[in-house]
């Protein structure tokens, strides 16, 4: 989405009248329904003013297009700060990508400036600026500009079918370079510079010349319409793109901002872990797609590189049943595939520092105690873990915890890791890449389901395919004809029907009217990517972890709409449930702790079930005040 568009001529007269930034600031809450403070207005009116003077040459045409805040359309929170367009000399359309930055002091990242000194891999993409009055850590403008165009090439379709030939930069009109060893212009950071030059404070001419190089015609922002209304592209699902990651390609999933970052940092913490012998312990919060998978992954990847002794850990054994048959399917041995992914319960004998790095993905549904058969064995999982490696990467979101038995939590990390002496580190990744990359549709999920109150009491302007259909057979017809398109949609439900079909398969699990359906099964350990699962249903335990490009959720009478408030009832979870096990017992006896617990795991695996899809999310409810509540709120 272009939130401001316009022609070069038109734009000097935006910026001239003084108008620019509430102009801006009004497109954005039309289009976008997001508000903006006094400090982004002031940030626009200032940028513009340089634009409006590089802009303020004879030779660049009139007619040549100009967008400002280009909102990403897998990341509705990422935003390409102005876009120029017309044709190249060859008449092809050309946008030149610009990132503006108000910069004036940057240093090397004091954590990890040894590395960059020493100008290794680990910290190649980090610099450290002034921001709104404070330090703030981020990547290169070089990089991120890069890594701005290469998403967007990646999902718009008019860039390849056009085509379209893209171009970046960055611009630091407020920034003067230092003479000698200015951590902008270190050498590790060439490649990037290459891709993306700089231009500071004294290079307004020689931006004049690079935006005439690309631009010699306008082309009346045609170009920018073709961005504007090009189609989105399939999402890449992280198991279909496993393979290719650990065959080194590293274009597969291209990390953005505070994902690169993070990415960044561990691989610096785990570096001097093996260095120096001395436990790390990294902490990694981020909600339902924010991306914790995909940069576990390719941490995995580089640490491999980097000739670490490294594993990927889950409790969840779906998205390692998943990944490991993936990658079956490629040259990958399977006992090279075993040491890569790893139970959570298999560190019971580890001696410390058997492993350099352990990246725990979704710790919040690490067990307290491993269960191996009938036994339990071990003394904690999440000691374990810590004890048997250098440095210990916890991925974490207490908000699907969906178990009693789910340990992990952020204070329970940290608890373990002081006993260890560890030096504990924490990251956040915030943006949402997922859902149609849509915060809003999130937020709007937790405020329907009674999670926490936000803001967000509607899907209006939520660029989502949110559905409620009447019938469970509607909803089923309806995700069969989604999985023609990719094979990646699938039908979800509650546990509030017994596993019967486990005895005898002749038998059907779910049945509500004429509806009728098997949960998936036993037998059947990779549900995300198996072809005939869509004739079965999966649960919370097949799906946590994994992503899809539509969902279809079945929600049962464990939750229900009344008196006026979304409840909660675990008597209406299924005999063969057992993950409210020792919780049931003292709710019964009105447990106020007991009942608080069940009534955040019924919610949260509501909210994961309904967070799986990235193009769409259909739902039916077997309370239908429930499913009128839905309606309402759309």
């Amino acid at each position: 989405m272009l939130v401001y568009i316009n022609n070069k001529k038109n734009f000097l007269k935006d910026v001239f009248s003084g108008q620019i930034q509430d102009i801006i600031g009004q497109q954005l809450k039309m289009k976008a329904n997001v508000g903006t403070g006094k400090s982004e207005r002031d940030s626009w009116k200032n940028s513009m003013q340089y634009m409006h003077m590089i802009l303020h040459d004879e030779q660049i045409p009139n007619d040549c297009g100009v967008a400002i805040e280009f909102t990403m359309p897998q990341a509705k929170k990422k935003r390409i700060d102005f876009i120029l367009s017309g044709y190249d000399e060859n008449r092809n359309p050309h946008a030149i990508i610009i990132e503006l930055k108000q910069w004036s002091e940057v240093h090397p990242l004091p954590d990890i400036e040894t590395l960059l000194e020493a100008g290794s891999l680990q910290a190649d993409r980090k610099v450290q600026t002034y921001f709104r009055g404070s330090l703030k850590t981020t990547v290169h403008p070089s990089y991120q500009a890069w890594s701005y165009k290469t998403l967007l090439s990646d999902f718009n379709s008019s860039i390849e079918e056009i085509p379209i030939e893209l171009t970046c930069c960055s611009y630091l009109h407020n920034y003067e370079p230092k003479k000698n060893n200015d951590p902008l212009f270190y050498p590790h950071f060439d490649k990037y510079i290459e891709e993306a030059p700089i231009f500071c404070r004294n290079d307004a001419e020689k931006l004049q010349r690079f935006i005439k190089e690309y631009i010699k015609t306008g082309d009346d922002k045609q170009t920018l319409f073709y961005i504007e209304n090009g189609k989105i592209k399939p999402s890449k699902s992280l198991q279909d793109s496993l393979t290719a990651m650990l065959m080194g390609n590293k274009k597969e999933f291209v990390l953005i901002d505070e994902q690169e970052i993070a990415f960044q940092k561990i691989l610096s913490f785990a570096d001097r872990a093996k260095k120096d012998n001395k436990k790390r312990v990294v902490i990694v919060k981020g909600g339902p797609g924010t991306g914790k998978t995909v940069v576990a992954i390719n941490l995995l990847v580089a640490l491999i590189n980097s000739d670490q002794v490294v594993a990927y850990v889950t409790k969840n054994s779906a998205p390692r049943n998943v990944f490991q048959e993936r990658l079956k399917q490629g040259t990958m041995k399977k006992r090279d595939i075993s040491a890569l992914f790893k139970n959570s319960g298999a560190f019971i004998n580890s001696e410390p520092g058997d492993f350099d790095t352990l990246l725990v993905d979704e710790a919040h549904r690490l067990n307290e105690v491993s269960q191996i058969g009938p036994m339990r064995k071990g003394i904690n999982q999440i000691r374990e873990i810590i004890n048997g490696s250098r440095c210990s990467v916890f991925f974490i979101d207490e908000a699907q915890k969906v178990t009693a038995s789910d340990y992990g939590t952020v204070d329970n990390i940290k608890k373990w890791a002081r006993e260890f002496n560890a030096k504990i580190y924490e990251e956040e990744l915030v943006s949402q890449f997922r859902c149609n990359g849509s915060d809003g549709y999130l937020a709007w999920i937790d405020n329907t389901l009674g999670i926490r109150a936000t803001e967000n009491d509607d899907l209006e302007d939520i660029d989502y395919d949110f559905r409620i259909f009447d019938s469970p057979t509607e909803l089923y017809e309806e995700i069969v004809e989604r999985n023609k398109e990719d094979g990646k949609a699938r039908l979800l439900a509650g546990y509030c029907w017994n596993w019967i079909s486990k005895k005898d398969k002749t038998l059907n699990d779910i049945v509500i009217g004429d509806f009728a359906m098997q949960w998936n099964l036993a037998d059947d350990s990779t549900y995300a990517i198996t072809e005939n699962s869509i004739e079965q249903i999966g649960c919370i335990h097949t799906s946590q972890g994994l992503e899809f490009s539509y969902v279809g959720v079945i929600i049962g009478d464990d939750l229900r709409f009344k008196n006026g408030e979304v409840i909660t009832d675990f008597n209406k979870r299924a005999k063969t449930d057992s993950s409210l096990d020792g919780l049931k017992g003292p709710a019964r006896k009105n447990d106020d702790y007991s009942l608080a617990e069940i009534d955040k795991i019924i919610r949260n695996t509501y909210r994961t079930l309904m967070t799986r899809g990235m193009k769409g999310c259909y739902v039916y409810c077997t309370d239908r005040n429930l499913a009128e509540h839905l309606r309402k709120s759309l």
